[in-house]
């Protein structure tokens, strides 16, 4: 266990409008403040201005560009994170462009931390966007988790003020994630700061 409080930062990816995104992120976000475990701070990548071109790279340049105005507080969050959930919807059989546009914007933020998902969708819950997230958060060595919390069809599960209508299972799926999110995290934590 690590001395001072864990930081999980709850990642709000589609910047599309009429998006559902922030619903699905406070749910969870309320979630991970009743188990205890972490301060909890909610990012929506809408409140920043990433552009999708990247500046030019060679082997000399540092991992971190230069980033836009107007975006350092982001790179800061993301640093000051010692663990990340990502909401992420299906779009097309895949996540958000601003979702890789973020994470494309920073690297040394996600590595040797621990990376956990909430999807939501149509038939799949998110389940596509999840698995091909799996594949990039694995090249900037972070460790993603088995884990997760799906909405399939999330139109039917949750009413018109935002609540779910049948919150036990989703709630269940939450504890467990965030019990391996913990687990996971304060073991990196740990190495990360016997390392430094």
């Amino acid at each position: 266990m690590t001395s001072t409080p864990l930081r999980l930062a709850v990642i709000i990816g589609s910047v599309r409008e009429g998006r559902f995104g922030p619903v699905v992120a406070h749910w969870f976000a309320e979630q991970a403040r009743r188990h205890d475990a972490f301060e909890v701070d909610v990012i929506d990548l809408a409140d920043y201005q990433l552009p999708h071109a990247l500046p030019a790279v060679s082997p000399l340049m540092e991992p971190n560009p230069v980033r836009p105005a107007g975006t350092e507080e982001l790179a800061e969050r993301l640093a000051a994170a010692d663990a990340m959930v990502i909401v992420t919807p299906d779009i097309n059989r895949s996540f958000p462009a601003s979702l890789k546009t973020a994470i494309d914007w920073h690297y040394t933020q996600w590595g040797r931390k621990t990376i956990g998902f909430v999807g939501y969708g149509g038939n799949s819950g998110g389940l596509l966007a999840i698995e091909g997230l799996r594949q990039v958060f694995n090249e900037l060595n972070a460790h993603t988790l088995r884990e997760y919390v799906t909405f399939p069809r999330y139109f039917l599960l949750f009413d018109e003020q935002g609540d779910l209508r049948d919150p036990a299972e989703p709630a269940a799926a939450a504890e467990t994630m965030l019990d391996q999110l913990h687990w996971w995290t304060s073991t990196l934590t740990a190495a990360r700061v016997a390392s430094a």
